[in-house]
């Protein structure tokens, strides 16, 4: 795996080889107003069951197409209100539905785009999604300005036997955010307005094969705090018995001081697992030279049978000296499932593909937005 936090390599890659994916990751929040926003674009919808069992089929030669990156582009937006997750959307379609920024950085799918300025080191986003299923339409615009950037490369291509089939690029790890939210139901003329003004993230990851042949699991995550900005990232490489590749990245407030370390030892304990959730470690363990942290993930904001979103609580030490515990946001991967025809059958339930019906689809849209219109009917009665 290759690790860099160039931000010329955010420009899309053109990748065209089966299986191959890139994604654009924007992640958001306004704590004062209890709201979280995730924004991903996709050139090879990685987690696409469709694009997976098409790659699957060709594989086996019980298809003669090759499956190509930009017929399975997508976009996805999460909205989470007082720890709740209140809009889902994922969709999906062909290489009409993409475009990237001509000479720039930037893409859309749909009505759904962000652009980075370089003049302003101001990454735009514009967002215009119709979601049927859910009785909801929604427009945005957010404006991530980057408070810092770290310098680090790893090119693990020229090591023997290291896998590099994928590369995360660490464009921002920490932004001033701001954007208006207008959410409008279909059927009435409800409507609400969200102001929004937080702190962000943003990354950019790719790879030449899917997640589910280089990558065994994945465990990311990121803290502010008065201290101390931190990031951390651990891949165990599929048939990998070396340790993990890890990262830390630190920004300490006190002396102004990065660093970046990549001689990590990771230690995973209190193991669980859901009915739908993959096995993982409950607590994280991050050792390197002068840092500790340990990672205790807590309330589950997303789960799915090959992804968990938490919010987390992180104890550092930095040399001597204890750090308040500080509140973070947590997430795991696990793309073994990815391949399961059974997980890929379940995980269409929560993605629209353009000109396919899917009636796991409706159905699970269906009861979800009535438990949520049940949920908001009990919480007004108290």
């Amino acid at each position: 795996m290759n690790i860099t936090t160039d931000s010329l390599q955010e420009a899309w890659h053109r990748l065209d080889a089966p299986g191959s994916y890139e994604w654009w990751y924007f992640d958001a929040e306004d704590e004062s107003e209890g709201i979280s926003v995730v924004f991903i674009w996709f050139a090879g919808f990685a987690f696409s069951p469709y694009y997976l069992s098409h790659y699957e089929e060709w594989k086996a030669h019980r298809r003669d197409d090759q499956p190509y990156p930009l017929d399975y582009g997508g976009f996805s937006f999460q909205l989470y209100q007082d720890g709740r997750e209140t809009i889902n959307f994922i969709k999906e379609g062909g290489r009409e539905f993409f475009a990237s920024e001509d000479g720039g950085i930037g893409v859309r799918f749909e009505g759904n785009r962000f652009v980075y300025d370089p003049q302003r080191d101001e990454y735009r986003l514009s967002i215009d999604f119709s979601f049927p299923a859910r009785d909801r339409s929604v427009q945005a615009s957010f404006s991530f300005r980057p408070l810092h950037r770290f310098d680090y490369h790893l090119d693990t291509d020229v090591h023997a036997g290291v896998d590099f089939r994928h590369q995360w690029v660490l464009s921002v790890p920490k932004a001033e955010v701001h954007g208006l939210l207008d959410i409008k139901s279909l059927s009435s003329d409800k409507r609400q307005v969200l102001q929004f003004r937080g702190r962000g993230y943003h990354d950019h990851n790719l790879g030449t094969v899917p997640m589910y042949e280089s990558i065994d699991r994945w465990y990311w995550g990121r803290t502010f705090s008065r201290r101390c900005d931190l990031i951390y990232y651990v891949v165990f490489l599929r048939g990998c018995s070396a340790e993990p590749q890890a990262v830390l990245m630190l920004l300490d407030h006190e002396t102004g001081r990065q660093s970046t370390f990549d001689a990590v030892r990771v230690s995973e304990s209190r193991f669980t697992r859901g009915l739908f959730a993959p096995v993982h470690g409950k607590t994280l363990r991050l050792e390197a030279e002068g840092v500790s942290v340990e990672v205790q993930h807590q309330k589950a904001l997303d789960t799915g049978p090959f992804y968990l979103r938490y919010t987390s609580l992180l104890s550092m030490m930095i040399g001597e000296e204890a750090q308040e515990e500080v509140r973070g946001i947590s997430e795991f991967l696990n793309p073994a499932p990815l391949k399961s025809r059974l997980m890929q059958f379940f995980t269409a339930s929560r993605v629209w593909r353009a000109g396919k019906r899917s009636a796991m689809y409706v159905l699970y849209n269906f009861f979800k937005h009535r438990f949520e219109r049940f949920n908001r009917i009990n919480r007004k009665k108290f």
